[in-house]
């Protein structure tokens, strides 16, 4: 089966049909530049370009950085504060001419990608995803089921939010060597363990391509900690999986034929 999984991020837009039984994109992914100020109506036109790159007709999941419940967005960190309260998904459902559109929190997706398919498959206990990017996403799973809209990034640490110190935008801005950097993730993962005691940390975000490079630099944490296994396009996997929930009541509206 394949569905369409969107990841809105605070620096690109990024989808694709996806295999759900293979849990992997079932072409390239199209990606596109978030537009800046990253406002609803120019990041929904954005969702609308990448969906139509491959002409797909059919439910469409999509990510968005921040708080969503019931398809509205409730925090937007790292995107135009007008997006507070907006019933995201009625807004890219009517911009995508009305077909089905399921909207959650981004590091949720890839957490439930990297539960379903990859790092964190069969794992049982405490299961931290954070994803690494423009700032810092989280997922909690207590054997295998999800507490939804953790925003652990928002956690302080030395004064500050901790996506704002320790994320991969942190490390570009502030010109951090990787033994600068790893050693701010390090103090992040401490704190983050020191509240939660996972028994793993799966690392995610575009960073997770490259984990040579810093996670042998990190040490002094209990819990294992490993790479996301779809990298980067495990949101997009996320958000097709959530896509898939609105297919049975697609199939019931339109009846046998």
């Amino acid at each position: 089966m394949q569905l369409f999984g969107v990841d809105i991020g605070g620096t690109g837009i990024k989808g694709a049909p996806v295999d759900l039984d293979r849990g992997d994109l079932a072409q390239e992914r199209h990606k596109v530049l978030t537009p800046q100020p990253a406002t609803p109506d120019g990041v929904a036109g954005c969702v609308v370009e990448v969906v139509r790159h491959f002409d797909w007709d059919g439910p469409v999941g999509v990510t968005f950085p921040g708080v969503v419940t019931g398809g509205v967005t409730r925090t937007a960190a790292n995107m135009d504060k007008s997006w507070i309260g907006v019933d995201t998904a009625a807004l890219l459902s009517e911009r995508l001419g009305g077909r089905p559109v399921t909207v959650l929190n981004d590091a949720d997706a890839a957490g439930v990608a990297e539960m379903t398919y990859g790092a964190g498959r069969g794992r049982t206990g405490t299961v931290i995803l954070l994803t690494l990017g423009t700032g810092i996403g989280s997922a909690v799973f207590t054997d295998g089921r999800l507490v939804p809209n953790s925003e652990l990034g928002h956690l302080e640490l030395k004064g500050h939010d901790a996506e704002k110190r320790a994320s991969v935008k942190a490390k570009e801005e502030g010109e951090l060597t990787w033994e600068r950097w790893a050693r701010r993730v390090q103090k992040y993962l401490a704190h983050v363990e020191m509240l939660f005691s996972p028994d793993l940390f799966i690392l995610g975000g575009g960073v997770s391509r490259k984990p040579e490079k810093f996670l042998p630099l990190i040490d002094g944490i209990r819990a294992e900690i490993v790479p996301a296994a779809l990298q980067n396009n495990a949101g997009i996997v996320g958000a097709a999986m959530a896509a898939k929930a609105t297919k049975p009541a697609m199939a019931a509206e339109e009846g046998p034929g």
